[in-house]
């Protein structure tokens, strides 16, 4: 028991102790706003200018030119003005709403229109593509004469960047926004009841759970919370498993485990490591944790002071804490211990980073079930994936934050996947146990299959 403490006590120090975990321990959270909060600002951002747009409206008797380029500055004096808060919106919706989002918080447009004075439709065309390739312009739209009148009518934009995607929604919307208005007209709907009639309606939704109680308003952060769980475990077992990983190979390319060996058994060697990198990983996560937390005491009054109090919080189940506690251990032990049985079979970095891709692909398909988990929570596919040791920590955690499942089924969920990381521990500290003293070559797997075989 002493050498194993001395193990657990020099992996420890000696990872906490390096440059590398003061750099990430500051960096860390510094990088994970970097990654949430740049991109969409990155989006918002309008670097070339104003978006230089002509219209030519063949309506006849109708024109909807005014209408769009109203609409168009409209759009850009009211979320313009707004960007912020458009960006805040943006984050409780999902990828593709938050995109669309940040994009009509930025930017703003010159409009003009296109007199045909009698031109035909090809010779105005030819006008407008050479001021596109003069840069005075960088897009046009054509409007059909039958836009109105028929539904499969098609309108038309000419652009120098197609790859816009905001630009093109964003005139798209307008138009069919005005289209749509000028068919109620057409229909005998007064003008000043168009906006009352097209207003949009809030759908409020409230949870019911087993006993028929009804819960309070979801504000829809339950969702968001689901996945910033599934992926917070992804990327911690992600980055730490390569730890694992890295202080397997080390000691095998400097050869200490051939001395280690001579004084201390195999499995305390590995288990010690195991546990030293784990300490290791908990005590980085804490201070984040703290750090984020000292945050947040921080910003709750400042928010306060400045009339943010209607904060929305998920509801979360009793017991959550130690839940996550305990399917964040579970997912972290079955990945490591599989890191340590790629490291025992390597002999280089090269070659362990290689043989961790399937490691890496049973993460991803733990992320892309939660998808499917999360729209049956109490479905037989959701209970069985969230049965497989390698997909519970994601799929379980899911389940319990979405629609709480039985408690015998959260109990065996993780009886499963503590029995499956014993028996991987005993199948790893075999491998070990030769594999650290194999030079020269990567073990094939008949020879791995062999090494776990003998006593």
């Amino acid at each position: 028991m002493n050498k194993l403490i001395a193990i657990i006590k020099r992996e420890y120090l000696q990872k906490v102790r390096t440059k590398f975990f003061v750099i990430m321990t500051v960096l860390g959270p510094l990088m994970l706003v970097a990654f949430t909060i740049v991109p969409g600002l990155l989006i918002s951002m309008k670097t070339g200018g104003d978006t230089r747009i002509a219209i030519l409206d063949q309506t006849d008797g109708v024109k909807l030119y005014d209408s769009i380029r109203n609409s168009l500055l409209k759009l850009e004096r009211d979320e313009g003005s707004s960007k912020g808060q458009a960006l805040g919106d943006a984050a409780n919706s999902n990828s593709k709403d938050r995109m669309e989002k940040a994009g009509r918080a930025s930017g703003s447009f010159r409009v003009d229109q296109v007199n045909p004075n009698g031109r035909s439709l090809d010779e105005i065309k030819r006008e407008l593509n050479a001021r596109i390739g003069r840069d005075e312009l960088d897009g046009y739209l054509v409007i059909p004469p039958d836009i109105v009148s028929n539904s499969n009518s098609k309108s038309s934009y000419y652009g120098r960047n197609v790859g816009d995607v905001f630009t093109r929604g964003q005139l798209r919307d307008r138009l069919n926004s005005t289209v749509r208005r000028q068919r109620l007209i057409n229909e005998g709907v007064k003008d000043e009841d168009v906006d009352a009639l097209s207003r949009s309606v809030d759908l409020a939704t409230y949870p019911v759970n087993e006993k028929g109680e009804e819960g309070a308003e979801d504000s829809g952060a339950g969702f968001a919370m689901v996945f910033i769980i599934a992926f917070l475990i992804y990327m911690t077992v992600l980055l730490y498993g390569q730890v694992v990983l890295g202080a397997i190979i080390e000691e095998k390319e400097t050869r200490i485990a051939e001395i280690l060996f001579s004084s201390v058994r195999p499995f305390q060697i590995m288990f010690g490591k195991l546990i030293g990198v784990s300490l290791m990983a908990l005590t980085q996560l804490g201070i984040w944790a703290a750090a984020f937390a000292a945050l947040v005491l921080l910003a709750v009054p400042a928010m306060a002071a400045r009339g943010f109090t209607d904060i929305n919080l998920p509801h979360l189940p009793p017991f959550f804490a130690v839940y996550f506690f305990l399917f964040f251990l579970l997912g972290y032990f079955v990945y490591s211990t599989l890191y340590v049985l790629i490291g025992s079979m390597v002999t280089t970095s090269q070659e362990g980073g290689q043989m961790a891709m399937p490691v890496i692909f049973l993460l991803m398909a733990g992320l892309y079930l939660a998808f499917a988990v999360i729209r049956a929570p109490n479905s037989s596919f959701a209970f069985w994936v969230s049965m497989v040791p390698f997909f519970a920590p994601i799929t379980m955690m899911v389940r319990i934050v979405s629609q709480t499942p039985p408690f015998w089924q959260i109990a065996l969920s993780l009886g499963i996947g503590f029995l499956t990381v014993v028996i991987l521990l005993w199948v790893a500290s075999r491998i070990y146990r030769i594999g650290m003293l194999m030079y020269g070559k990567k073990a094939s797997i008949p020879e791995v299959i062999r090494w776990a075989r003998q006593a």
